[in-house]
């Protein structure tokens, strides 16, 4: 089965920026579990993995504009010291801030007596990419999962 729109993917991938080694990688662990065409991945990489079946392997390269965007001045925020708990924060680190929308990454840029600025751009904003992709399996998703905008079971999303 060729991959397209409302398949359940899964697939293993390492990923760093074009022309450095990888800095993160599946390989070891589980698979991802997607829903193509949900947006749960980057474009790109959506893109990439459309017309392939289970057991391919391939590399691709992903442009800053197809992956987490440009990086955008300004996006700067002033936040209080506590919401980081007791972790020790340097400049440069990178945390998973709890927001009313959900985990989200930031990288720490200024520590104060009481604040933190935090920057609040993805940390792979502005960044060509290049994946290492096998896709372990492909098949059709069912109602629910279509309907949920992503994979349950095996690898994916559990209610």
């Amino acid at each position: 089965m060729k991959i397209e729109k409302d398949c359940a993917v899964r697939f293993h991938y390492a990923v760093g920026e074009v022309g450095q080694p990888a800095t993160e990688s599946s390989q070891g662990g589980e698979p991802l579990a997607i829903l193509i065409g949900h947006n749960n991945i980057i474009p790109g990489l959506e893109k990439a993995m459309e017309g392939r079946e289970a057991g391919d392997t391939f590399a691709v390269d992903v442009p800053a504009a197809e992956a987490y965007g440009e990086r955008r001045e300004g996006l700067t925020q002033r936040i209080a010291k506590k919401h980081f708990g007791d972790q020790r924060l340097m400049p440069g680190m990178q945390v998973v801030l709890q927001t009313n929308v959900g985990a989200r990454a930031v990288t720490i840029e200024k520590v104060g007596m009481s604040v933190v600025d935090v920057d609040l751009n993805h940390p792979m904003a502005g960044k060509d990419l290049h994946f290492d992709i096998e896709i372990v399996d492909v098949r059709a998703a069912s109602e629910e999962e279509v309907a949920h905008g992503h994979v349950h079971g095996d690898g994916g999303h559990q209610h």
